[in-house]
């Protein structure tokens, strides 16, 4: 059984969640460059969840529970830009906290944090770890983007690149612009092992990576509904395994 949050009453909660897998999308709400609406991550973080839900519901041991997306994280990298609402990471974790104490409290014993944005990387895992401490539950962290594979000259989840407009171009068509033509994809420090940040680069690409431009409806759609079915096999595995 999968079900929305918001669509349940009380009753069906307080029955489901001692048994269920409670699953949780986080997003952001920031800029995507000149083209993609600024609820990218949100979307994308919800729809993956909800339709990995269904496609495991037939099959899962355990109910499958999707809280609403969490649509604000920790976009403070993308302000100098506009369009972008953001939360520090100590107020993120502290949400965090509060979402995985509130489900705890009315009985939730086991949950997933369901990730879109890169800058909420380091808060999910912090929160995850605190929360099997402070309040005895399981609770995995999930980036989506990991499930989608390698693919040679795509960058993947990049930020409004070819990855994140081709998902787009299926979620929300309408919602597409387009970008203006690069001559090449802007080059990005890369270092093996090491995650760099720096505002600098950041402004460098004007505040999107790779080429946009390049993106492809029906590659979204495999992207999507690959990334669809591996995270349907993790939810299935975590409900055996939690």
């Amino acid at each position: 059984m999968a079900a929305l949050w918001a669509h349940s009453d009380r009753e069906r909660l307080a029955r489901w969640l001692p048994d269920a897998l409670v699953l949780v999308p986080i997003g952001a709400t920031e800029q995507h460059g000149p083209h993609l609406p600024t609820g990218t991550d949100a979307l994308i973080a919800g729809e993956v969840t909800w339709r990995a839900a269904q496609q495991a519901a037939g099959r899962s041991t355990r109910p499958l529970l999707v809280t609403p997306t969490l649509e604000l994280g920790a976009s403070d990298h993308h302000l100098a830009f506009g369009g972008t609402l953001s939360l520090k990471p100590a107020t993120l974790l502290a949400v965090l906290a509060d979402v995985l104490g509130s489900i705890a409290t009315q009985g939730g014993r086991r949950a997933v944090l369901v990730n879109g944005h890169g800058g909420n990387v380091g808060v999910c895992h912090a929160a995850a770890a605190d929360a099997a401490v402070s309040l005895g539950i399981a609770v995995g962290h999930l980036d989506y983007w990991r499930l989608a594979g390698r693919e040679d000259g795509v960058f993947v989840p990049g930020h409004a690149g070819e990855f994140e407009t081709s998902l787009m171009q299926v979620l929300l068509p309408a919602g597409v612009g387009t970008p203006p033509p690069r001559s090449a994809a802007p080059a990005l420090v890369a270092v093996d092992d090491v995650d760099v940040h720096t505002t600098a680069l950041w402004a460098s690409i004007d505040g999107y990576t790779d080429l946009p431009e390049k993106a492809d409806e029906a590659a979204g759609q495999r992207r999507l509904d690959h990334v669809v079915e591996q995270m349907a096999k993790r939810f299935l595995d975590l409900a055996e395994a939690l």
